[in-house]
């Protein structure tokens, strides 16, 4: 996990929403809404870890 921009990662996560967010907000398919709140749990599990993961840093370095 380190090894990777934490960044990137939750902007690539993002972007593989968005085709899923036209579909649903667009074109009215329930099945992208179920895909996109799915989507935003594992994002905000994410940005939880990665939170975390900064504040160990910040921690281990004061």
């Amino acid at each position: 996990m380190a090894n990777k921009n934490p960044f990137s990662e939750l902007k690539t996560m993002v972007e593989a929403l968005e085709a899923d967010f036209e579909k649903f907000y667009d074109k009215g398919n329930q099945a992208a809404g179920t895909r996109i709140r799915q989507g935003l749990m594992n994002l905000k599990n994410k940005a939880q870890d990665i939170r975390l993961q900064v504040q160990d840093l910040k921690n281990g370095e004061a």
